[in-house]
């Protein structure tokens, strides 16, 4: 995957997790934003951006990080 496409996966996830969440807690949150995940992204996705998260993460919002972990864990 090229610098490019994981921007625009770090962009889509923070724009999903601020989408989804509706002033609820961070753990209901992360978990809306795993089930989109789990529903419409690809392996390769899911795979590139726990990847990101494990080296840096940086620039995921604390909501994308909880759910690629919870991705991580199933």
């Amino acid at each position: 995957m090229t610098e490019n496409e994981l921007n625009h996966l770090i962009k889509m996830l923070n724009q999903i997790a601020e989408n989804l969440a509706q002033g609820d807690e961070e753990k209901v949150v992360a978990e809306r934003v795993a089930d989109h995940m789990r529903r419409f992204w690809s392996p390769s996705m899911k795979q590139s951006i726990a990847a990101y998260l494990e080296a840096d993460g940086s620039d995921l919002s604390a909501n994308s990080r909880q759910a690629v972990k919870i991705i991580g864990r199933k």
